[in-house]
C-alpha cells in the first residue's frame, strides 16, 4: 500500500451528522466502556481522502473500500496469495495474455442493479478510458501502477497499456485480454482499486467527472457520498467536520451476512488519545499499535492482533538532490553508517528485524546474497573520503503528524539515523514537514530532498509488487535513470514460468542492493487491537482485515 501523494483537498458532499457512539443507554461490550452491541467504532489515524477505490492510494480511504466493495480475486484470508472473490475461478489462454474468469451469479450491487459480466467491463472500460485529468498519477495511481498506460495517452510518459480489452461471452463469463504475459496478473486484481462498481451508479452520479487541477483535484458526489459496490456493507454517511464515516450491514449480501450492522470509522489522529478512547469503551479498536503499547494493552485483556510482516521502511537517496548522491560510494557508505540492528531494538516493535534488501523474506524472489552493508563507522568515513565527499551536507526530511505500520514514531527514527550519519562526518539538516500533502509532495517530486523516510506495505504476493514498484522505471523521488535495471525489470515482468520469473526476482534484488539507490532499513510486523469482547477478525499482512466477521461476546 502506497503513502497518499494526492494533493487535493476533498469537498464532501451530502452529509449527515452522526450519532454518537457509546451513548449512556447502550449495552456494556466488556472493554470497561459503553458500545452499542452491533456497532464497531474504529479509530483511525486520519481521514479517508475519497471513497472511490480507483482514486484512492492511502491506507484508511483503501480500508472503507475493502468494506464496501468486492473485486473479481480476493486475498485469502490473512494471506496474500489469490483466492475466489466476485469471479470463482480464472484461467489463462495457451499464450497467457487473454483471461477467462467465471464470475459468481445471483449477487447484486447496493443499489439493486446486477452484477454481471457486462459490469465487469464497464469498469474495465472506464478505467481504460481515462481522460483529462484522470491520467493524473494522483488521480489513477494504481491504475498506471499496474496496467501503465490507457487507450489513449495524453502524455508521451505514459507507457503502452498493458490491460487491451474486456469482453463479456456471457452474463457469468468475462475475458480480460492483456497486451503482453504480466507477473501482475492475475494477483494486481486483488487491490481495491480494481473493485467493482455498479456501473448504474457511476452513470447517476457521473463518477469519472473529476474536475480541477492536479493541484487542486475536485471529485465527482460519487467519490464522496454515493460509493456502490457489492460488499457485505453499504455506505451510509460521511460526517466530515465531526470526523466520522459510517457504513451499515448490506442485508442482501450474497455470502455470509455481517454480524455487526453499523462500523463507525472515527478519526483520532493522536495516537495516545486513540489508546485512552480504547480504555475508556468510546471506540473499540484502532489500527497502527504504538510497538510499547502492544504487551500492556495485551496485559489489560485487549485483544492485540499482529499482522506478519509485509512492509519495508527504506531511507531513499535522491541522486539529484546532492551531486555526491549520484557516487555509489557515497550511497554505499551511507548504507554502512545506519545501524539498523539498534534501530530495530529500541524503535520497532517484537519481531521486527533489520532489513538487506526492499523486500520481505516471506515473498518468492527474496535473495539472501545480496551485498549486505554492516554497520561500520570507519568504513563509511574510508568509502566517503574516496569519494570526495568527507564535508557532505544533506537535507534530511521526515514527516509530522503521521503513524504508518512500518514507521511507528518518525522523529524517534530520524533522530537515530541523523545521529549515525553524523558520526561518519555528514552534516544533517533536519526538515520536518507535515505527512499530507506537505511531505508527500516534497519527497515524491523535485529535487529539493536528499534523504528521507518511506516504505511500502505490500498489496500482494509478487516481489514485482515491491522492487517494481519502486525501481522499474525513473522516479522523482529516488532521481536515477538506469536503463539496464529497467530492461531487467521489464524482462522480469514478462517471464511467464514462475520458477525463472522468481530466480530473475533474485538477480535483481542483487543489483539493486549493488546499486544502493537507498537504505533498506526493516521489516516490521504491525498491530492492530480491538477491545476485550470483540472477535472474529483476522489480522492480514496486507491490512485487508474484513470486519464481515466481527461480533461481540
Amino acid at each position: 500500500m502506497r503513502p497518499s501523494r494526492r494533493k487535493a483537498a476533498i469537498a464532501v458532499t451530502a452529509v449527515a451528522v452522526l450519532a454518537a457512539a457509546g451513548c449512556a443507554e447502550s449495552e456494556r461490550d466488556g472493554s470497561g466502556g459503553s458500545a452499542v452491541k452491533d456497532t464497531l467504532v474504529f479509530g483511525v489515524a486520519g481521514d479517508p481522502k475519497v471513497l472511490d477505490p480507483s482514486f484512492a492510494s492511502d491506507g484508511e480511504s483503501l480500508r472503507v473500500a475493502r468494506q464496501i466493495f468486492e473485486t473479481l480475486v480476493r486475498p485469502e484470508e490473512g494471506g496474500t496469495k489469490a483466492s475466489p472473490g466476485l469471479a470463482e475461478s480464472w484461467t489463462p489462454d495457451a499464450a497467457g495474455t487473454t483471461w477467462t474468469f467465471k464470475l459468481r451469479s445471483g449477487v447484486k450491487f447496493h443499489d439493486g442493479t446486477d452484477f454481471n459480466a457486462e459490469a465487469v467491463c464497464a469498469n474495465f472500460d472506464r478505467w481504460y478510458n481515462s481522460a483529462g485529468l484522470m491520467q493524473s498519477p494522483d488521480v489513477t495511481p494504481y491504475w498506471q501502477d499496474v496496467m501503465g498506460g490507457f487507450a489513449k495517452n495524453e502524455s508521451a510518459e505514459l507507457p503502452e497499456s498493458l490491460f487491451k480489452s474486456c469482453t463479456a461471452k456471457d452474463a457469468t463469463t468475462v475475458d480480460l485480454a492483456f497486451t503482453r504475459v504480466s507477473s501482475k496478473i492475475p494477483s494486481a486484481l486483488m487491490l481495491p482499486s480494481f473493485a467493482i462498481h455498479s456501473p448504474a451508479a457511476l452513470k447517476q452520479y457521473n463518477a469519472s467527472n473529476v474536475s480541477g487541477s492536479a493541484d487542486d483535484i475536485k471529485y465527482p458526489e460519487y467519490a464522496t457520498a454515493h460509493p456502490t459496490g457489492t460488499g457485505p456493507f453499504k455506505f451510509k454517511t460521511w460526517d466530515l467536520p465531526n470526523k466520522s464515516l459510517t457504513i451499515e450491514r448490506n442485508d442482501d449480501y450474497y455470502g455470509d451476512k455481517a454480524k455487526l450492522k453499523t462500523v463507525i470509522f472515527r478519526t483520532i489522529s493522536d495516537e495516545n488519545a486513540r489508546k485512552q478512547a480504547l480504555r475508556s469503551g468510546d471506540i473499540q479498536g484502532y489500527d497502527l499499535v504504538g510497538p510499547a503499547d502492544v504487551e500492556p494493552l495485551k496485559g489489560e485483556g485487549f485483544n492485540v492482533l499482529t499482522r506478519p510482516a509485509f512492509n519495508i521502511l527504506y531511507l531513499a537517496i535522491n541522486q539529484k538532490g546532492n551531486p555526491a548522491l549520484a557516487k555509489p560510494e557515497v550511497r554505499q557508505a551511507i548504507n554502512m553508517a545506519v545501524n539498523k540492528q539498534a534501530l530495530v531494538d529500541s524503535k520497532l516493535p517484537p519481531g521486527a528485524k533489520p532489513a538487506i534488501e526492499f523486500l520481505p523474506d516471506t515473498v518468492e524472489g527474496y535473495n539472501p546474497d545480496v551485498k549486505k552493508y554492516e554497520y561500520d563507522v570507519e568504513g563509511a568515513k574510508k568509502l566517503l573520503a574516496d569519494a570526495g565527499a568527507s564535508n557532505l551536507k544533506l537535507r534530511f526530511h521526515y514527516p509530522t503528524e503521521v503513524t504508518r505500520p512500518y514507521m511507528p514514531n518518525p522523529k524517534d527514527l530520524f533522530e537515530l539515523i541523523a545521529a549515525d550519519l553524523k558520526a561518519v562526518g555528514i552534516e544533517i539538516e533536519a526538515i520536518p514537514l507535515k505527512w499530507s500533502p506537505d511531505y508527500l509532495n516534497a519527497t515524491t517530486s523535485g529535487s529539493a530532498h536528499d534523504l528521507h523516510f518511506l516504505g511500502w506495505t505490500g498489496d500482494y504476493g509478487d516481489a514485482y509488487n515491491f522492487i517494481g514498484t519502486m525501481f522499474d522505471r525513473q522516479k522523482d523521488e529516488w532521481g536515477f535513470n538506469n536503463p539496464e535495471l529497467f530492461a531487467q525489470f521489464k524482462d522480469a515482468d514478462s517471464t511467464a514460468d514462475q520458477a525463472q520469473r522468481v530466480e530473475k526476482y533474485k538477480a535483481l534484488n542483487a543489483a539493486i542492493a549493488e546499486f544502493a539507490p537507498g537504505v533498506p532499513i526493516s521489516h516490521s510486523p504491525p498491530a492492530i487491537v480491538f477491545g476485550k469482547g470483540l472477535t472474529g477478525i483476522t489480522p492480514s499482512p496486507l491490512t485487508d482485515e474484513r470486519f464481515v466477521g466481527a461480533t461481540f461476546q
